[in-house]
């Protein structure tokens, strides 16, 4: 069996994290996504967390299984080797470009178009205007994080994970992989945008959120921990564990009061309040009443108690944990899960990686792999891919065009 999209060949220009994960989305299923940055390395290439050395654990997590070319990309030289490179061998597996780079001068679509009719181009912009945008500045302007934190401060809270990054880059691969089925149907390239808060605003529609204010007329409001239209909440064990629960659905929530062994409590609290629990909506409205009951539980049971009559019910539950402890003690954080492998990478050393998460039973599945050194592929590039020779490759370095990166890159 081969991986799914071997074959398929992806340039890309990037930084940060949509577009590189958008890359390695496709690498991780198989295609082969050449990576060009300047030389030394681009916007990201230092991005924190880094290693004692200064090399960046993010570069490494964000470009698994690419190749990389580095390449003077200010210099007209350095372009015209990338377009060559964009352009490919005028075959369906190539003329593929992803970027999140602004559309214009030498890498607007209509100049790439004059190298190749067909091109696919998928653009990730920060807003459909073109105005530059962050997560972080897309996260604050569409509502989440107002109703994020507790209740008891108009603050609003910010929260770690990039998640309309890491949605549009995820989003950036479907759009590539659809371009690309229409051009194999009709012959046909294009030009897909891709903007960071419309994926943003979309979501906030996907949610109910937007309909929430202009059918309801109603803003959404903080609720702390506790879950959104249904009863759940973060409790503290009798040995200081804290464990998240869940009962959104009928089952999840007969589960919880089972185990709990408070289904009397929980009727005379339904009669008391003239309220139907066994309705999610319900339960949120009347949580902390219902958090009453369950928060003495938990103080008088430890948490390996709790886990065996959770598990003995059904309960949908989880402990709160630190990436270290994730680490040291979920099994689907190693190698028990068939996604994870331990790659070398160079100049950071031996770590536990993922690959992709996605599982093909017709397809052989993608192991995780090493990022590449920066520059590591560019002499292959410039004689395999381009077709060059020895005397033209070695003028391009001795111009400073291109450079072939560190290729003994030690882990100390």
């Amino acid at each position: 069996m081969e991986a799914i999209l071997k074959g398929l060949r992806v340039v890309e220009g990037s930084a940060f994290v949509a577009a590189p994960l958008g890359g390695m989305t496709l690498a991780q299923m198989g295609a082969d996504v050449i990576r060009f940055d300047p030389i030394g390395g681009g916007l990201d290439y230092r991005r924190w967390p880094i290693t004692e050395q200064g090399n960046s654990l993010f570069w490494a997590g964000m470009n698994k299984g690419k190749r990389s070319f580095q390449v003077d990309i200010g210099a007209p030289e350095g372009r015209e080797l990338i377009m060559e490179l964009v352009k490919g061998d005028g075959g369906l597996n190539t003329g593929i470009f992803l970027t999140n780079f602004p559309e214009r001068g030498w890498l607007a679509y209509d100049k790439l178009r004059e190298v190749r009719d067909d091109l696919i181009y998928v653009n990730i912009l920060g807003d459909r205007k073109g105005g530059s945008a962050l997560d972080y500045t897309v996260n604050c302007a569409v509502g989440f994080a107002s109703a994020t934190g507790s209740p008891t401060t108009d603050e609003p809270t910010n929260y770690l994970l990039p998640a309309w990054d890491n949605i549009t880059g995820q989003m950036s691969a479907v759009a590539l992989l659809a371009a690309d089925r229409h051009r194999r149907i009709s012959g046909e390239g294009q030009l897909v945008k891709l903007a960071l808060k419309d994926v943003a605003v979309a979501t906030a529609g996907n949610l109910g959120n937007i309909a929430e204010v202009t059918i309801n007329d109603e803003d959404r409001q903080k609720a702390g921990n506790y879950l959104y239209g249904a009863f759940g909440r973060d409790f503290l064990s009798k040995d200081g564990v804290r464990v998240m629960i869940v009962g959104l659905t009928p089952r999840q929530w007969s589960g919880i009061v089972k185990a709990m062994g408070i289904t009397d409590q929980i009727s005379t609290l339904a009669e008391e309040l003239g309220a139907d629990l066994k309705q999610e909506g319900e339960r949120f409205k009347n949580r902390e009443r219902i958090a009453e009951l369950v928060e003495p539980w938990f103080a008088n049971n430890e948490y390996a108690t709790i886990c065996d009559l959770f598990d003995e019910n059904a309960v949908c539950y989880g402990p709160y944990r630190s990436f270290r402890e994730m680490v040291e003690q979920d099994d689907d954080c190693s190698l028990d899960n068939p996604m994870m492998s331990m790659i070398h990478q160079p100049g950071i050393g031996q770590y536990l990686a993922s690959g992709s998460p996605l599982r093909f039973t017709a397809n052989k599945n993608v192991p995780a792999m090493p990022a590449p050194v920066l520059g590591q592929h560019t002499e292959e590039i410039l004689k395999e891919d381009l077709g060059l020779g020895d005397t033209e490759v070695g003028q391009l370095v001795s111009d400073g065009i291109v450079s072939f990166g560190a290729r003994n890159l030690s882990n100390t």
